[in-house]
């Protein structure tokens, strides 16, 4: 940012005229904060506790209203903070390209089980008896701690089931805090989670591994559980709904149930407690210990082996280091996409100089804005005439991912659009 450009967006402190000597200097060295410094201070901390009270609270009403928590809705709840917080169009130009890639990873995915390649079943096995001397963790774990058919109510299961749930939602809870206290940080959160998902893919594609209650059904092993419809079943009956609306854009997509390796039930989670620890302290650590849950919930329903979770993690582990600690062509890439400019301008808009963005030469294109639009428009016509017509072979066929990406491209080139140069 230039001088002149910098200046334009200087604010008043402490009641004094922007170019005042003191204004902005640091205080000497044995001054005290002053009292702004310390207001600030711990309205960050408040905006902070209340962002993941939100996220935890939204989550829970979600559930026990019988509905699956999506990272879709739970971004919608984080955009209409985001307008309360005066940030709306800068949210819509962060988080939906990241929203179109996490989907276009997600239909990729779908397709992932098509190639033709073996199923890896009993060979994973061989190495959890390696894990679990002799034995299969998922059983062990499951006849100590469950007893009976997989039918039988088990609160334990019902309580694995709700962390099962919130694998998602609470690494986007991180992202959504990452992007209120640190937005340059949240920039190498997408960039490390993208560089997970699409390193899952291309494993997904050459090295399919079946998770354990596959096993079970198919008769690879004998004695494994499925307990997640027991933890649904709990959770129903708890809360007193009959069963679980799931969002259309998430489920229609459809699933791949033979990518259990690397686990990104594990990998998510644990990529959001390295960015946790990273910007936010000792405070990141709690974020760990509801990972842990996670690792444990995937076991016990019967959803992964112990070995998914330890490549989830080393998986989430190499992608956190190439984004932080990269050569610096990459880091100069990130730098340029996330424009810290732009944040800048935000800032001072919400501070009451409306032409803060202006001066830095940004604005809202409606060229780009409309032609997105119409694209994505495009998109949703097609999907919806495969879906309920059949057309081009239906929603089966691999054409139904162009629908999507319109969907997906149109959306990203329209959030451009809204702050752009």
């Amino acid at each position: 940012m230039s001088d002149e450009t910098a200046a334009g967006l200087e604010l008043p402190v402490a009641g004094l005229p922007v170019g005042e000597p003191g204004a902005g200097d640091a205080p000497a060295e044995g001054d005290s904060p002053k009292p702004h410094a310390q207001l600030g201070r711990r309205n960050d901390r408040l905006l902070l506790a209340a962002l993941a009270s939100y996220a935890v609270l939204l989550s829970i009403l979600m559930i026990a209203r019988g509905i699956s928590v999506t990272p879709e809705l739970i971004v919608v709840a984080f955009g209409l903070a985001a307008l309360i917080l005066g940030r709306g169009k800068l949210f819509l130009r962060d988080w939906i390209p990241f929203l179109a890639l996490f989907f276009a990873y997600e239909l990729m995915r779908t397709y992932a089980d098509k190639f033709g390649q073996a199923v890896h079943v009993t060979d994973i096995m061989s190495i959890e008896r390696v894990i679990g001397l002799g034995g299969l963790p998922t059983t062990w774990l499951q006849g100590l701690l469950h007893s009976g058919p997989a039918t039988n109510p088990d609160n334990l299961a019902t309580i694995s089931v709700a962390f099962y749930f919130l694998h998602f939602p609470l690494p986007l809870a991180i992202g959504f805090l990452l992007w209120i206290h640190q937005r340059r940080v949240y920039y190498d959160y997408v960039g490390a989670m993208i560089l997970l998902s699409m390193a899952a893919f291309v494993t997904y594609l050459i090295l399919p591994v079946a998770p354990p209650w596959w096993a079970e059904k198919f008769g690879y092993a004998s004695g494994i559980l499925h307990l997640r419809d027991a933890g649904f079943n709990g959770l129903a009956n708890f809360f007193g709904f009959g069963g679980y609306f799931y969002s259309y854009s998430v489920y229609s997509i459809g699933s791949n149930d033979v990518a259990a390796f690397p686990s990104l039930h594990a990998a998510y989670p644990f990529l959001a407690f390295l960015f946790a620890r990273h910007a936010f302290g000792r405070a990141g650590w709690l974020m760990l210990a509801y990972t842990a849950c996670v690792w444990f919930a995937i076991v016990y329903l019967g959803e992964h082996w112990v070995v998914d979770i330890v490549g989830g993690v080393a998986y989430a582990s190499v992608a956190y280091l190439a984004i932080m600690r990269g050569p610096r062509w990459a880091r100069r890439f990130m730098e340029r996409i996330a424009d810290e400019e732009i944040e800048a301008g935000v800032e001072a808009e919400e501070a009451g100089d409306a032409g803060a963005l202006r001066r830095i030469g940004r604005r809202v294109r409606w060229a780009l804005v409309l032609q997105g639009a119409v694209v994505a428009l495009v998109g949703v016509a097609l999907a919806a005439g495969m879906n309920a017509q059949g057309w081009l072979g239906g929603s089966q066929s691999g054409l139904y991912l162009i629908a999507w990406l319109a969907i997906l491209g149109g959306l990203w080139r329209s959030a451009v659009g809204l702050i752009s140069r």
